[in-house]
């Protein structure tokens, strides 16, 4: 499609890191280049990912945030659109689509205005200040506003004070295709030098609070009490990651539980194990929940957010109460002594993922709605 004719899209966002959102937004870009024009614009700092999409002929733009409150980043940003001539606005995340607004109402902007969100904090406390703001003045700068699940659509209404547009659930999608049906998973524990006789257990998750990884090591230290066959898999970094370690050794479980960081081979991990776990003390829609999935792993998941809409209790996996350690041993030995019921488990997942999780499903879906909003639609 000539570049006149694409849909001038502006997506704002924080900072282009490698994180669930920006990674969504650098895939709607690569994928429908031949019927949008890009362009990104970065509150923060341009991010890792930014400086690739930048390589690739995307225009990314730092917006230098200031310290607090920034009233002028609103004008410099309606001032960039009209620049770019940009159509619709895709903000990921309130403080994103805060300065989007922001740029509509004082900069007089002309495009159509998206709220995405993706996660909510925890615990989701919104001021009363802020809800009316949001009624009285920011909503009625939206054109649509969604959510990647209903969790964080139902907090946009009953925390934020969105009620005046519908909120539509685009679910998150991976590429499912990473995922073989049928992995050799011998031939991948031999080059992840795991052994073929153990019962591994793993969490794809960076070291950070909202994660919970200490209800996560004392709950396979009471299952390494009665399993002596089993090893703990922590993929990913942060800044509780040494807080962690110590923990392991205080359990007497350093021996049984493996940190591998940062891994850039994570479909191989996820198709070489047993079982896949989260501990989250919330979680909205996780990536990682549907690459365990989409791998065929039966999963071992906190009840809360949006887990419950993506895991059906008994059916994907088990569903087992935030910070309750011994439930999630019992959910842990529950699938180790059962491995026809994980089987099943692993594969009615797969096929979940295969029907409403997709990469391809999403991404056609962001598509359509900024055609409609452009006024393209037939």
């Amino acid at each position: 499609m000539p570049s006149e004719t694409r849909i001038q899209v502006g997506f704002v966002l924080h900072v282009m890191q490698v994180a669930g959102a920006e990674v969504l937004v650098a895939e709607i870009i690569r994928r429908l280049r031949d019927q949008i024009a890009p362009t990104i614009f970065c509150l923060d700092a341009i991010g890792p990912l930014g400086e690739q999409l930048l390589q690739e002929g995307v225009p990314v733009i730092p917006l230098q945030r200031k310290p607090g409150r920034d009233w002028g980043l609103g004008q410099r940003l309606a001032a960039l659109a009209t620049q770019h001539q940009i159509q619709v606005m895709h903000a990921h995340q309130y403080t994103p689509f805060f300065y989007a607004a922001l740029a509509k109402w004082r900069g007089r902007a002309h495009y159509k205005l998206i709220l995405t969100e993706h996660g909510r904090h925890y615990p989701d406390i919104v001021s009363w200040k802020r809800r009316l703001f949001n009624r009285l003045l920011l909503a009625r700068q939206l054109d649509a506003i969604n959510a990647c699940c209903q969790f964080s659509a139902d907090a946009l209404q009953k925390n934020d004070g969105f009620t005046a547009l519908p909120i539509e659930v685009i679910e998150n999608g991976i590429a499912f295709h990473r995922y073989q049906s049928q992995p050799d998973k011998f031939a991948l524990r031999q080059k992840l030098g795991l052994l073929p006789e153990r019962k591994y257990i793993a969490c794809v998750a960076r070291f950070h609070p909202i994660k919970d990884h200490t209800t996560l090591l004392q709950g396979f230290a009471e299952l390494a009490r009665h399993r002596s066959d089993a090893d703990l898999l922590l993929l990913g970094d942060g800044t509780l990651r040494a807080q962690a370690e110590a923990l392991a050794a205080q359990c007497n479980i350093s021996h049984r539980v493996k940190f591998l960081g940062v891994r850039s081979d994570v479909p191989d991990w996820l198709q070489a194990v047993d079982i896949f776990t989260l501990t989250s003390l919330c979680e909205a829609a996780s990536l990682t929940l549907l690459e365990a999935m989409a791998a065929g792993l039966p999963v071992v998941v906190t009840n809360v957010g949006g887990n419950p809409e993506i895991v059906r209790q008994a059916q994907e996996g088990l569903l087992v109460p935030r910070q309750n350690p011994l439930a999630l041993a019992q959910a842990f030995q529950q699938l180790l002594q059962e491995p026809e019921q994980a089987t099943t488990m692993g594969q009615r997942g797969r096929e979940r993922v295969k029907e409403y999780y997709t990469l391809e499903r999403t991404i056609q879906r962001y598509h359509m709605l900024y055609r409609k909003l452009a006024g393209v639609l037939a």
